[in-house]
């Protein structure tokens, strides 16, 4: 029997693989400007907010990360599931597990962007999740979530 679980990630050679295998997504390359300068420094890139890992059976097949806007509020990015292990759930479950944690470290808000037409899972359960949409241009959503309701 398989189980999953999330933890926080300091080893940016953990989470470099999940995120080059996320950026090799048709039609996302918008999603990943800049996306060497976040590669040469992880843990600069999110610091004041945090990477997280999803395992399953100890083998990392997930990953999400929460970057520091200011002291209200942080951004959401690089949800990503390997393709292998999508279906069983484990977005809901890190992407709890992300709100848990910008919540401990004091964010009020966590915002996101996202690409319905290529992203069309995520979106979705970011709505269900309770997201509100902000705004759209050229297909990228910003989407947000209150974290003291």
């Amino acid at each position: 029997m398989s189980y999953f679980v999330v933890k926080e990630c300091n080893d940016s050679e953990i989470v470099k693989p999940l995120f080059l295998e996320y950026s090799q997504i048709k039609g996302a390359e918008s999603c990943f400007v800049s996306f060497d300068k976040e590669l040469a420094d992880l843990n600069a890139y999110y610091k004041g907010g945090a990477l997280l890992i999803g395992y399953e059976n100890d083998k990392p097949v997930s990953c999400a990360a929460l970057k520091k806007i200011d002291d209200n509020s942080c951004e959401g990015k690089r949800l990503f599931i390997k393709s292998e292990y999508r279906g069983k759930g484990y977005a809901r479950i890190i992407l709890k597990a992300l709100m848990e944690k910008a919540k401990a470290l004091g964010f009020k808000e966590i915002v996101f962007t996202t690409k319905p037409s290529v992203m069309k899972t995520a979106y979705s359960l970011y709505k269900k999740m309770g997201f509100e949409e902000l705004s759209e241009t050229d297909g990228i959503v910003s989407m947000r979530i209150d974290l003291l309701k």
